[in-house]
């Protein structure tokens, strides 16, 4: 079975260099050499060839070269056919914990994100003190990459036996925390390890959601829509927390919020303020693709909730404001689909207006867009001649039933 890996790096298969050649680079006391040396080595462990006899060499010449240690140590094989840790392996452990006490915050931050991806116990074990150090230290950097490695590190299979009170810990963090994104990973692991924590963290912080940063907000949707059907008797107060967002100035968290309200609930109130936030995303977003998905909610909504999208009609044809004609064409398919007796002249005057505009010629596909609208307004005609049919059968089917009650009486 072929080995996975997140590293990938292009490298010309025609020459390869030879592992004596790198060995003798990494041995001198030329840094740009060893550095072309390290390069080359993790270009051959990524194309297959395993150099073992490169190991002892790099540990003890290339330690200055941080990165590209990590880099090595990253892909390199670390356990035997039978997944026992190689005894070399254990030769790192000491400069992976002079690097989590390094006066340099990038060393500390690159081996904490670096350990996020180790897997071996034997290796993580003898580190944990200095990586638990490292949440109470003073750069943010450092902390925000402290806790992932210490929620990569309680996912392991027995990483709850390596950090048994690992969920209170991040608590403990998130309380005092004050880096948002610092902020964020703590919520996400006590989200992923500890979810009762999160939903208790979150309660009792309800009224400072609102101030919290755009990634931790998007995770606290994330962790409503997860626990609102296990805490059915407390949708009330998420849709409290949720309300407040649709006003921040993030267009992704207010998109999110819509999305939420909609699963949570099927109450015509909170379906009318999705809907009317997606009306407002429609108008306010320039990017043509966030507007095409925005129809598409839209879309759904009308097949679900057609009595209030109905209501709504007015503001969707607001989207075709837009020169795309994907989203004027959408938007008049979403807008003929929710025509009633009550709002069709209305619609109908706006689309007699866009056909004004387009007779000015400003744009090249003016006439396109004529053609599109004249469909329209003949499909909506069609639609009011089968209204007034169906009125008109309705009103006869009620005299025909007075008439006979009559006769009876």
């Amino acid at each position: 079975m072929e080995k996975s890996c997140s590293l990938l790096i292009h490298f010309d298969k025609g020459t390869p260099a030879l592992a004596n050649e790198i060995k003798v680079a990494l041995e001198g006391n030329d840094d740009t050499a060893k550095i072309d040396a390290m390069k080359k080595a993790v270009m051959l462990l990524l194309n297959g060839e395993p150099l073992p006899q490169l190991f002892i060499t790099i540990v003890r010449y290339v330690l200055p070269s941080e990165k590209l240690l990590l880099l090595y140590l990253k892909i390199i094989a670390k356990t035997d056919s039978k997944g026992k840790v190689l005894p070399e392996m254990i030769l790192i452990c000491q400069n992976l914990r002079n690097n989590l006490q390094h006066p340099n915050e990038y060393i500390r931050g690159v081996t904490l994100r670096f350990l996020c991806r180790i897997s071996e116990t034997e290796i993580i074990e003898p580190l944990i003190p200095s990586i638990l150090a490292n949440l109470e230290h003073r750069n943010p950097f450092v902390r925000r990459n402290a806790i992932l490695a210490v929620n990569a590190i309680y996912k392991l299979p027995h990483g709850d036996h390596l950090l048994v009170d690992a969920p209170e810990m991040i608590e403990k963090v998130l309380s005092t925390e004050a880096d948002q994104s610092a902020k964020r990973n703590a919520f996400l692991m006590l989200y992923t390890c500890a979810q009762d924590l999160a939903v208790h963290y979150l309660l009792t912080h309800v009224d400072k959601v609102f101030e919290w940063g755009e990634s931790l907000q998007m995770v606290v949707l994330d962790l409503i829509r997860k626990v609102y059907r296990s805490h059915t008797r407390e949708k009330g107060k998420y849709i409290k927390i949720i309300i407040p967002l649709l006003n921040v100035p993030s267009a992704t968290v207010i998109f999110e919020c819509a999305g939420t309200l909609v699963s949570l609930s099927s109450a015509p109130t909170p379906i009318r303020v999705a809907a009317s936030t997606y009306c407002q995303l429609l108008v306010s977003q320039s990017d043509n693709n966030v507007k095409l998905i925005v129809l598409d909610r839209l879309d759904k909504l009308k097949a679900s909730h057609n009595e209030i999208m109905v209501n709504m009609i007015m503001d969707v044809l607001r989207a075709l404001s837009s020169p795309n004609h994907d989203i004027r064409r959408k938007t008049l398919d979403i807008a003929l689909d929710l025509i009633t007796p009550q709002n069709i002249n209305e619609v109908i005057l706006t689309l007699k207006k866009e056909v004004v505009k387009t007779q000015s010629g400003e744009f090249e596909k003016d006439g396109e867009y004529r053609q599109m609208l004249i469909q329209a307004i003949h499909r909506v005609r069609s639609s009011s001649r089968k209204l007034r049919a169906r009125l008109y059968i309705c009103w006869w089917i009620s005299w025909a039933i007075v008439m006979s009650l009559r006769r009876w009486m």
